[in-house]
């Protein structure tokens, strides 16, 4: 039976094409020939993917979708009735990460039967390290899939592909609250733990991403359960990739129900666990000995994590999850919050901003949490950091820029500088917590006794307040005065920044030109297009030098911010970035949060490493003028008719336009997007220094520190 084929919307097509919408209608009216909707409705028509795809082909129109779309697009087209399973799928990707990209092209050209067997056999041979798998089948009309699987391995990596095939079966199975911890929060929690740790388990792994953190801090045996078999197999398979000389090993199940490692004693837990969840087990297990810190209430699942986590710790080991905000709070968990504290198994809280991870719209908390050891010190205070706080301080004007549609903060949040805050004051309060100064209004060491009070309320933006009230009142005095100074200073410069009048209309309508995509200009010779390959994959990407392990790196948040390289080059995880070189043009891949898409680097720039999830364009500067081509690559509107995608936008480089002008008009044009470059960060600049100001002089006024004018 003839399998049936996906349907694709108009505006999937134009991804499909590398055109815009309007073209696409333009099509419709004008080609008798081009394929009757096949669904939807007449305000919204859906098209037989396979007829709009033989259509364009006749017309010569090669895709310009990226090997993970193309992947995306393939399992559409192939229903499930052929019989591939995801799980599979997985094991494939595990398989050919192992392979060479003449060995991967190769297997691609294979008749679709020996395709087919090629793929099982490979896929076969891992079938033992992936929880839940069966009998590999692959047939020749698998074909499609496989090849489309074989080319995203060899351009994007083990992990992009993961991505696609897990997206795909967390749709069909409507499964909820699967979220991947973004890396740099990932990183943070696994640096939170003293020590290397060789021995770290997550009750809760989803996709692997803190056992992975876990893996590039030295850990050398992984343990993960989930309760979604679909992410238990694609941690297993993304863990394999990351770390292959580590242990891992992954189970699927629910953790608290069926724990499949109740004997286990790890060095560390690392744990993003679902939130809100009042069917986790509250009645089947109140006797459960893991609960030796109280019987978590029926809306407490939080902590029955948390103690869980402890449960499997050996004694001195320390643990770090991420929790909702409403843990520290709530009346229903207040006596479990004081055995924790009391014990002296709470060891910090660190409150995050809001957007750092999901759910987007409320600031999460870190719980650090160390199993006493018999016979151990005894802990007289708890570490709080109010990360939150800091990080609205120090953005200031940053994220006033345009958000993007669908858009959030998460990726505009400036993860160096809480990073570096939020390690500094826990390493400074492990080491010696008695000697712990913290700093007024961030950070604190509050004693055991002053928290164990009637409601044991653990928020830090509330513990860390009270500190502002030490802070010397001629310190502050002189503080607020050169905040002051630079505040009028930067006003002034944003006055001449704002002066720039070298414009004029158009005319009665607007200006029409001439685009070619950025990949009619790579092929013409005109630009080149780099970017940092992710871990696994192969080619499209410029080799770094030997000197890569000292340079910097540029990241998405420097951009959306407007900072200089902030990254760690050892986190890096690639020998394959390119180094940024005057002129470069850089454009981020993901239109979220607010901030510019795109800069033209300049010597503050220059020699540092391109970060991930950054596109470099490198113009010939005898035909392309560095800032006209940065300023029509980053408009909006260029930006949203080449990206995927909904809650963020995915940008895909090749369909991004720019006019063609000669060049002395460039010149003209990128003298005007420099002069608006410098108005943005003058603005930025002035907007940053008054919220500091106000915030400093609000806190004196309040605080006691300072007083008001007696005039």
């Amino acid at each position: 039976m003839p399998q049936p084929s996906a349907q694709v919307t108009a505006a999937e097509i134009s991804r499909i094409a590398g055109v815009t919408r309007a073209t696409v209608s333009n099509w419709r009216r004008r080609h008798d020939d081009f394929p009757a909707p096949s669904g939807g409705t007449e305000a919204s028509p859906l098209y037989d993917l396979q007829a709009v795809r033989d259509w364009l082909a006749s017309r010569g129109h090669t895709s310009a979708a990226t090997p993970s779309d193309e992947l995306r697009t393939a399992l559409r087209l192939h229903a499930r009735a052929a019989g591939v399973g995801t799980s599979d799928l997985l094991l494939l990707v595990l398989a050919a990460a192992g392979r060479t990209a003449d060995e991967l092209t190769a297997a691609a050209r294979l008749p679709d039967a020996d395709l087919a067997a090629r793929a099982e056999h490979d896929a076969a041979g891992v079938a033992d390290a992936v929880p839940g798998s069966d009998t590999v089948r692959f047939e020749a009309a698998d074909a499609e899939v496989l090849r489309a699987l074989y080319a995203c391995v060899q351009e994007e990596g083990g992990q992009a592909t993961l991505r696609v095939l897990a997206e795909r079966e967390l749709e069909e199975s409507a499964a909820s609250g699967a979220y991947r911890t973004p890396t740099a929060l990932a990183d943070l929690l696994a640096r939170l733990i003293p020590g290397h740790p060789e021995r770290v388990l997550d009750p809760a792994c989803g996709s692997g991403s803190l056992l992975a953190a876990a893996a590039r801090r030295g850990a050398r045996e992984l343990y993960g359960q989930d309760v979604l078999p679909v992410q238990a197999q694609r941690s297993a398979v993304g863990l394999m990739l990351t770390a292959p000389d580590a242990k891992v090993t992954v189970r699927a199940g629910d953790s608290l129900r069926a724990d499949a490692f109740p004997d286990l004693l790890a060095d560390a837990v690392l744990s993003n666990p679902p939130y809100g969840v009042r069917d986790w087990g509250h009645d089947e297990l109140a006797y459960d000995p893991r609960w030796a810190y109280g019987v978590p209430a029926r809306a407490e699942s939080e902590l029955a994590w948390t103690q869980h986590a402890l449960a499997h710790l050996t004694p001195g080991g320390c643990a770090a999850l991420l929790l909702p905000p409403a843990t520290a709070a709530r009346a229903s968990g207040r006596r479990v919050r004081a055995e924790l504290v009391r014990s002296g198994a709470l060891r910090a809280v660190i409150g995050l901003p809001v957007g750092a991870a999901v759910p987007l719209h409320i600031g999460l908390q870190i719980w650090v949490l160390q199993r006493p050891e018999p016979g151990g010190q005894e802990r007289r205070s708890v570490l709080f950091v109010d990360a939150a706080h800091a990080e609205t301080e120090a953005a200031g004007g940053r994220a006033a820029g345009p958000r993007t549609r669908g858009g959030s903060r998460a990726s505009a949040l400036d993860w160096h500088r809480i990073t570096a805050q939020v390690l500094g004051a826990w390493e400074a309060f492990d080491s010696d917590p008695d000697a712990f100064e913290g700093e007024p209004g961030i950070s604190g060491a509050v004693g055991v006794v002053d928290l164990l009070d009637d409601v044991v309320d653990l928020a830090p933006a509330r513990l860390v307040r009270a500190s502002r009230a030490e802070v010397d009142p001629d310190r502050l005095s002189a503080e607020v005065e050169a905040t002051r100074r630079n505040l009028v200073q930067a006003a002034r410069s944003l006055g001449a920044a704002a002066g720039y009048e070298d414009w004029s209309p158009a005319g009665a309508s607007a200006r029409q030109w001439r685009t070619a995509t950025a990949s009619d200009l790579t092929r013409g010779g005109a630009l080149t297009l780099l970017r940092t390959a992710p871990e696994g994959a192969r080619g499209r990407a410029e080799p770094g030098d030997e000197g890569s392990a000292d340079r910097p790196v540029l990241t998405h948040a420097d951009i959306a911010g407007g900072s200089g390289p902030t990254g760690d080059p050892a986190e890096l995880r690639t020998d394959t970035a390119p180094v940024i070189a005057p002129g470069d043009v850089l454009v981020r891949a993901a239109a979220s949060g607010g901030g510019p898409m795109a800069r033209v680097a300049g010597e503050a720039e220059a020699g540092a490493l391109l970060g991930p999830h950054l596109h470099l364009f490198r113009p010939d500067q005898a035909r392309l003028d560095p800032w006209f081509l940065a300023g029509f690559l980053g408009a909006e509107d260029n930006i949203a008719g080449a990206s995927t995608g909904s809650t963020v936008l995915t940008v895909t480089p090749g369909r991004l336009r720019v006019p063609l002008l000669p060049l002395e008009e460039q010149r003209r044009y990128g003298e005007a997007f420099r002069r608006v470059h410098e108005l943005l960060a003058e603005a930025r600049r002035a907007t940053r220094l008054a919220e500091e100001t106000v915030t400093l002089l609000s806190g004196g006024l309040t605080g006691g520190q300072l007083l008001p004018s007696r005039e």
